[in-house]
């Protein structure tokens, strides 16, 4: 891909913002389909994800599209992709609980290089450019300073809709709460990658998840000088999914160990 990318990425914040004004949408929240026992999908997941769609494809014709409510097996990441997920959060949507985003990333050649994430309730729209930096609302910001896990703020995912999963989750739970001043749950995988971003959160962790859920906040906390690596350490795949654990990095080798013992 070869566009300016500062314009690019300002032209598809534009869109994103669009996209969130649709969370206001009630009668479309309350327009549920139930995809597994705890697993659902809304209108606004919908109608969010083909408009944004269509907004790339003009902005960006030659990118494919990976999206969460869609087929994506055809998806080629040797090349350029996007990654949506356009509600991160339905759940929290469908109970007013406001706090959900639309969830944005550029691959390419299997890289991230460009993240956006906007949680329209907050007005916050985190940005990054590979290279370039992480931002909230065209501000820069970093990961907290935290040298310590004793003295970290730590979000553990428990994915419902994994629940085979939940006993890993609750021992991690336990084994952080033990070490940390206090754990969080805030149920948006893409917030909580910002939040490590801008230093609300010291780390957060999740196992099963999907690329839609953590390509854009990977990259943010990478770009805000923190560590964005899967629970066993390793790179977090961008085809098939798998869990995250991102920190700060001064509390990372910590952070993983504990994982590890989990």
């Amino acid at each position: 891909m070869q566009p300016d990318r500062e314009e690019l990425l300002k032209r598809v914040s534009e869109a994103v913002r669009q996209a969130g004004e649709l969370f206001g949408h009630h009668e479309m929240a309350e327009q549920i389909r139930q995809k597994g026992e705890t697993d659902f999908v809304t209108q606004v997941d919908v109608t969010v994800q083909e408009q944004l769609r269509r907004q790339l494809k003009e902005l960006a014709p030659e990118a494919q599209f990976m999206g969460e409510e869609q087929d994506n097996s055809g998806v080629d990441l040797a090349g350029a992709v996007w990654i949506l997920d356009p509600v991160d959060g339905t759940t929290n949507l469908i109970h007013g609980f406001r706090h959900s985003a639309v969830s944005l990333a550029l691959a390419e050649a299997g890289r991230v290089t460009m993240a956006l994430v906007y949680n329209p309730y907050a007005g916050e729209l985190f940005t990054a450019l590979e290279g370039k930096g992480a931002f909230c609302n065209g501000t820069p910001i970093a990961v907290s300073g935290t040298r310590r896990l004793a003295d970290s703020l730590v979000d553990v995912g428990t994915n419902p809709s994994q629940r085979d999963r939940a006993d890993q989750a609750f021992r991690w739970m336990r084994a952080l709460y033990d070490h940390c001043h206090d754990v969080r749950r805030m149920g948006v995988a893409s917030l909580c990658l910002c939040y490590v971003a801008a230093g609300r959160l010291d780390a957060y962790v999740e196992a099963g998840l999907k690329p839609w859920d953590y390509a854009a906040g990977m990259l943010l906390v990478r770009e805000a000088g923190g560590m964005a690596v899967t629970p066993e350490g390793k790179e977090p795949p961008l085809s098939t999914g798998g869990g995250i654990a991102a920190s700060n990095g001064h509390i990372g080798p910590d952070f993983l160990a504990l994982l590890a013992e989990g």
